[in-house]
């Protein structure tokens, strides 16, 4: 369907711009309706498959279906993506090419969700890479070729493990060589090889998720890339390497994954606290939301690593949570530059009193980042918390101090939210300038700013609908477990 956009007149953006909205909503109003009529909340095992061989020689099939974890990161895709192209609104250079880049990331992030076929996981996940790479190189800002180069660079290299670890898992197992999930999840392999597979995987996953220390592209590529862009970053993009954790590491290497989860736990909680104390010392504005992701991504690290139902539902409720708060906050600085054509705090302020719509939504997305009570931050990193001090892994002095620890990050994370909304909004800097001037927010940025709240507020005030979908999966899932 995107490639129909390269058939429409050349200087019809317009057209252009409303057949990419109307696709994507037709592709969200499916996936609802399949979620609402055709899944069942109450089965764990895999549904609404699609099975098609593909390649004989290498018994390459195409096999989708979608089960309890990936139906709610699939819904963040087609929402996130649908607001995303209406963000895009204002973009005229090379408008056709760019709507049908964000379609082309669409497929590929909507892929890896929905595979039962590792090969076919791997080619989705390379889906985006390009269309990533243009839109930031084509569209970003002064060091945009610096930063897509960083980019590329950083997920084609953890690519080549992803698929080093992939031709491993698929040749190494107790029967004939195979790449379908269901069939991997029910092999065993020598516990030494288990590990290096689970090596192999979590350094492809944990450039994407970002785990520190290989986050270092994602300030740099936040920084520089259209807000829209960073709507598909922040919203669907890292939550890819969180699910294939899930997905590969924990479900189809157990073993391995009980041997490294107190390492997971610790890594988690340094991430909190690294990227929470980073994040104040950023004068631009989108690298400062950008280490707050990064923060926010240590919970669904630590959720993991807790080994417990309570934790991975709590880690799963989080990749939805930052799935739409992430988005919010690029968007809503977006929308400020657009306006004032600045990127650094230091020179923001004052902007409460020329533009108090955005000034507001603004304030509210930040309080639900901070994760305020009432909101679906809160609810996911309090089900982490309890994950981890219910969790049977671990010892009662190690959860308490791991939990002292968490504590501290969440503290740290009002200090550089509130700073941030303190050196945009407050003072007179802006007040005082000669054009002091700015349009405040147009009925579509509303709209947006609501679309994106009404559900943060949703799962914040009633959670089970989400974990509804997760609970059996996760419990099924977590029996491959033992304790000592």
């Amino acid at each position: 369907m995107g490639s129909l956009l390269f058939f429409l007149p050349h200087r019809g953006n317009k057209v252009i711009r409303w057949y990419t909205l109307c696709i994507c909503i037709i592709e969200l109003l499916l996936i609802t309706y399949a979620f609402s009529y055709h899944f069942q909340l109450d089965d764990p095992l895999i549904q609404l498959t699609e099975d098609y061989k593909w390649i004989d020689f290498f018994n390459f099939s195409w096999r989708l279906g979608i089960d309890g974890i990936s139906i709610g990161p699939i819904l963040l895709t087609g929402f996130i993506t649908t607001l995303a192209t209406l963000a895009a609104w204002p973009v005229t250079r090379e408008c056709r090419l760019f709507h049908f880049l964000m379609l082309a990331m669409y497929s590929g992030q909507i892929g890896p969700f929905s595979s039962q076929d590792l090969l076919l996981f791997f080619m989705m996940w390379e889906l985006e890479l390009i269309p990533v790479y243009l839109l930031l190189s084509m569209w970003g800002g002064k060091k945009r070729l610096y930063s897509a180069t960083k980019f590329f660079l950083y997920t084609a290299g953890s690519s080549a493990f992803l698929l080093m670890g992939i031709l491993g898992v698929c040749l190494s197992g107790s029967n004939e060589p195979t790449l379908n999930f269901e069939t991997l999840a029910n092999q065993s392999y020598p516990v030494a090889l288990e590990i290096l597979f689970y090596i192999g995987f979590f350094i492809a996953f944990a450039v994407k998720s970002p785990i520190i220390p290989l986050h270092t592209w994602l300030p740099d590529t936040h920084g520089e890339a259209h807000y829209s862009t960073c709507m598909l970053l922040a919203g669907i993009l890292l939550k890819m390497g969180a699910y294939g954790l899930v997905r590969i590491n924990m479900e189809l290497l157990p073993h391995a994954h009980s041997i490294f989860s107190p390492w997971l736990i610790i890594v988690g909680t340094i991430q909190i606290i690294y990227a929470a104390s980073t994040s104040p010392g950023q004068r631009n504005l989108k690298k400062r939301i950008a280490y707050s992701s990064v923060s926010h991504m240590g919970f669904i690290i630590i959720g993991l690593g807790s080994i417990s139902d309570t934790g991975l539902n709590g880690a799963i409720l989080q990749i939805i949570s930052h799935g739409f708060i992430g988005a919010a906050l690029f968007f809503l600085a977006g929308t400020s530059y657009d306006r004032i054509r600045l990127v650094y705090l230091d020179e923001m302020g004052g902007m409460a009193i020329t533009i108090p719509k955005i000034f507001t939504t603004f304030s509210i997305l930040s309080m639900a980042s901070l994760a305020l009570p009432g909101m679906s931050g809160f609810v996911a990193e309090l089900i982490v918390f309890w994950g981890i001090l219910t969790s049977q892994k671990f010892l009662l002095m190690t959860k308490t101090l791991i939990t002292f620890v968490m504590a501290i990050g969440i503290i740290l994370t009002p200090i550089y939210s509130l700073s941030m909304l303190r050196q945009m909004f407050y003072g007179y800097r802006l007040f005082n300038a000669p054009n002091s001037y700015f349009v405040d927010s147009g009925p579509r940025e509303l709209f947006l700013s609501i679309c994106i709240f009404l559900p943060v507020i949703a799962i914040g005030i009633y959670p089970d609908f989400v974990f509804s979908l997760s609970v059996d999966k996760v419990e099924a899932l977590l029996s491959n477990y033992f304790y000592p």
